[in-house]
């Protein structure tokens, strides 16, 4: 390490959420905070696209904690038309609109260390860490848990029965039975994906000896 290269000082809401790392997690998943995320954006560009809103939920001791919710919708002047008809956000609704640096912020403040839980998390996780990086900030340093993943641990494994590549969050509420009354807004899709990781969960967590480590592997 070159003793002469200057340290690089970041805002301190940064500063704040690193220092939550500081404390190891619990091998014990009723002892692990989980926060269940997700995105609306303009599109699917990683490059040209931006968040809409982000929406998230936590989750400890197998419980959704439904006085702990977070929600935010972002200041954006470029929409896909195709994308408002599926999300319905728009420009001149009522929401409290706020800058991409204050959601971040506000997310980085909510987060803290939880494990991040999330369907096709690389998509969500990406775009976040794209604003981050326009803000001059390093990438999220959470540990990751992706339920599209996740459920295919429960299927059995046959080469009669053929697993698909990737299973869509509609696919999820349908064999779980969750409403998808609210499918499309960022918390709304957070709720319905935190449903189906309980679900998910209860169905892998027949062994008692289920860590946190076995469940990131």
């Amino acid at each position: 390490m070159n003793p002469f290269k200057k340290k690089r000082h970041y805002p301190e809401f940064w500063e704040t959420y690193e220092t939550t790392f500081g404390k190891r997690l619990s091998e014990r998943l009723e002892e692990v905070r989980f926060v269940v995320l997700d995105t609306e954006t303009t599109g699917f560009d990683y490059d040209n696209d931006r968040i809409l809103s982000i929406g998230a939920l936590t989750i400890l001791n197998n419980t959704i904690a439904v006085d702990q919710t977070f929600e935010v919708y972002l200041e954006q002047h470029f929409y896909h038309a195709a994308n408002v008809e599926i999300h319905g956000i728009l420009r001149d609704e009522a929401q409290e609109r706020i800058t991409e640096l204050e959601a971040l912020q506000r997310f980085l403040c909510y987060v803290g260390n939880a494990v991040i839980v999330a369907h096709h998390t690389a998509f969500d996780i990406t775009m976040i860490n794209r604003a981050l990086k326009r803000h001059g900030l390093p990438k999220l340093r959470n540990k990751l848990i992706d339920t599209a993943v996740l459920y295919k641990r429960t299927l059995i494994q046959s080469p009669l029965l053929q697993q698909k590549e990737h299973y869509t969050l509609d696919e999820l509420a349908d064999k779980f039975d969750i409403s998808k009354r609210d499918r499309h807004t960022a918390l709304g899709d957070a709720y319905i994906t935190a449903l189906a990781f309980l679900k998910i969960l209860g169905k892998i967590n027949g062994k008692k000896d289920l860590t946190l480590k076995r469940l990131l592997r």
